[in-house]
């Protein structure tokens, strides 16, 4: 049995990640922070392909949040193979605007709750998987596409994270990598950073000229999960359609 944590679970790229690794040799762990209706829904869907889930809420910006996630799956499942990390959320807050809270908002869920989380799953993981969502906003920057300087600074921060870990967790046999989506549809009804006009701008820069998919990017974390992908580490992979 595979015991997976996926935070930022209750819809989107997280909840593509559940799906997509469901399965009857699979257990997961479904974190969200508070869309406990999303999270259930996820969770069925885990059951439903023969998995075993169990949901849990609680802001990953709190301290004490990522060491009780790691240690809920442990004491539920009985161990620990994997961990997604993709919660988190986007601010477009321009730079000049963007106050010390603004700042702080950001690096507390992305960059301090990867770190958390990954410090407390390591003493678990053997020949383990840690895969954390980045974004195409620590990369991407240019006058004719949006930034999101409190968000970039978080990815970024948290994909340097990912290459320092990758080090230290290969004697153990684990990995440590980091997708980066590009532009990415967003559930139905879920609140979207950008105007439908801006995402119709955008997508016409994009080479392959369609917004990503959830399913998009919750293909390579289950390549970067699987034991094919055992000599892949310390890696920022773009899954963006060509967005330079």
């Amino acid at each position: 049995m595979r015991v997976v944590l996926v935070t930022g679970a209750g819809s989107g790229i997280g909840a593509a990640c559940c799906r997509r690794l469901a399965g009857p040799d699979t257990a997961i762990l479904v974190h969200t922070r508070k869309n406990a209706e999303g999270a259930e829904r996820v969770a069925a869907s885990v059951r439903e392909r023969g998995g075993e889930a169990e949901a849990m809420l609680g802001d990953i910006a709190d301290a004490a949040l990522p060491e009780a996630l790691v240690a809920r799956a442990v004491e539920r499942f009985g161990r620990l193979d994997g961990v997604v990390f993709a919660a988190g959320f986007a601010d477009k807050t321009p730079f000049t605007a963007a106050t010390d809270a603004v700042f702080a908002k950001s690096l507390d869920a992305v960059l301090w709750g990867f770190l958390r989380t990954a410090r407390a799953a390591l003493p678990h993981l053997q020949e383990g998987r840690i895969v954390a969502i980045s974004s195409f906003v620590a990369h991407v920057f240019r006058t004719d596409v949006a930034t999101f300087p409190a968000s970039a600074a978080a990815k970024a921060g948290m994909e340097a994270a990912v290459r320092a870990l990758a080090v230290e967790a290969a004697p153990t046999g684990t990995t440590v990598n980091a997708v980066a989506p590009g532009y990415t549809r967003k559930d139905p009804g879920a609140h979207a950073a950008l105007t439908p006009a801006q995402w119709e701008a955008v997508t016409a820069k994009i080479p392959l000229r369609r917004l990503g998919t959830p399913e998009d990017v919750a293909a390579m974390v289950g390549f970067l999960l699987s034991p094919e992908a055992g000599y892949v580490t310390g890696q920022v992979i773009h899954v963006n359609g060509g967005l330079i």
